[in-house]
């Protein structure tokens, strides 16, 4: 791959190795397809196909499934070091040194990344640094090279996104079948809380077989108004009221998709503000191809908001009021990855055919307790921008019905 060739060039590397407790780990699931491993590690020589090595023989099939040519654990002699006692830092160094000489790599400069405890991590390399190995940091790489996705990738995840569609379209008839009560909503007798809301989000996304590791956001008012507040649970919904939900499930991939509703009259400073958001959201989308940066996007949505009265990252630095973060961010093994949309990027903050990202242009209210998120899931190719989110921005929950 010319593309690892080059980034192992710019270290000065002979090769990449990511050591990993589990596949699912973002460094590692990258590369090894649908397999399903425990401890194991990727060889990637600058100039050879990498080699995936497993520590349990019962992984077998696992590894093979990979489509990369395995090294077992006899061929890594692990069998004897667990029967000598190897502590964890004495096997991972044996594993590691095996591991490279079979796939001819000999000692000497290796870019490294992975999901090992640190501290068991400097271990290991203190350990094979007598031995005429030295590493430098290879997350950035492991990064890049995830960062452009295949046609089959891009399907996986429009898979995940589908299933958090469906949640958001719960979430929508359970508000529009909501009813203003005591000055809270309510249905079927009860309090409309965040966590019913949360507990019907779990359910539709469980029927997708989606997970979600990183939990979401169900946040009202003045919750919302904080853009990484989660919502509490006992938080009952109030009419009139913004809503932000912000779903991001996972199944081997992320996708990120949030809306934002408001059961009954909004006031006008919230209906202006979604406003605003969906026409600065439509703006970056229609910005958005190859060869732009994600930052030139950034400075648009600024503008845009700033000409109508909004405190942006720009005009005012560390504001919480108004548009207070990132117009976007990656998506896929990480559910925030290249592409970068900061103001200081190299490469990796340049667009290109095969990223998959979100944009997400909000505003918020903390005082006036209001808050508007409208994020949209898309991936990039040759033809242009698609749309892997396609659901209504209405805040009116009723109009999802007649859509």
């Amino acid at each position: 791959m010319r593309l690892l060739e080059e980034l192992l060039e710019d270290q000065r590397a002979k090769a990449l190795l990511v050591l990993a407790r589990a596949s699912h780990e973002a460094c590692l699931a990258p590369f090894i397809g649908p397999a399903r491993l425990h401890e194991s590690l990727l060889i990637w020589p600058r100039d050879r196909p990498p080699r995936l090595a497993y520590l349990s023989p019962l992984e077998r099939d696992e590894a093979a499934a990979s489509g990369i040519r395995p090294l077992s654990p006899e061929e890594l002699d692990v069998a004897r070091a667990v029967q000598e006692g190897y502590d964890p830092v004495e096997l991972w160094s044996h594993v590691v040194a095996r591991a490279a000489e079979r796939a001819g790599v000999t000692p000497g400069r290796v870019a490294l990344a992975g999901g090992l405890d640190a501290g068991l991590a400097v271990a290991v390399c203190d350990r094979l640094a007598a031995d005429g190995w030295s590493f430098v940091p290879g997350a950035g790489i492991v990064e890049r090279l995830a960062k452009r996705k295949d046609a089959a990738t891009v399907g996986a995840v429009c898979r995940v996104a589908a299933g958090a569609g469906d949640a958001l379209r719960r979430v929508a008839a359970l508000l529009a079948a909501a009813h203003a009560g005591d000055g809270v909503l309510e249905l079927g007798g009860e309090a409309l809380t965040v966590g019913r809301l949360r507990r019907e989000i779990a359910l539709v996304l469980a029927h997708h077989r989606l997970e979600q590791p990183e939990g979401n956001i169900v946040a009202p008012a003045e919750e919302g108004a904080v853009p990484h507040t989660s919502g509490s649970d006992p938080r009952p919904l109030r009419p009139g009221e913004s809503l932000i939900v912000d779903l991001f499930p996972r199944r081997r991939l992320f996708a990120d998709v949030t809306r934002t509703f408001c059961v009954g009259p909004p006031s006008d400073e919230l209906a202006a503000a979604h406003a605003a958001v969906r026409r600065a959201l439509e703006r970056a989308r229609a910005d958005a191809r190859p060869g732009v940066r994600g930052w030139q996007l950034q400075e648009t949505v600024c503008e845009l908001f700033a000409e109508r009265g909004y405190e942006t990252p720009i005009s005012h630095p560390g504001s919480e009021r108004g548009y207070v973060h990132g117009l976007g961010h990656g998506v896929g093994w990480r559910v925030h990855e290249y592409p970068s949309f900061r103001r200081k990027s190299g490469d990796e903050g340049r667009l290109e055919a095969g990223d998959v990202f979100t944009l997400e242009p909000g505003l918020y209210h903390p005082e006036a307790g209001w808050a508007v998120r409208l994020e949209d899931l898309h991936a990039l190719n040759d033809d242009g921008l698609e749309l892997l989110t396609p659901l209504p921005y209405d805040l009116d929950p009723r109009a999802w019905r007649q859509l």
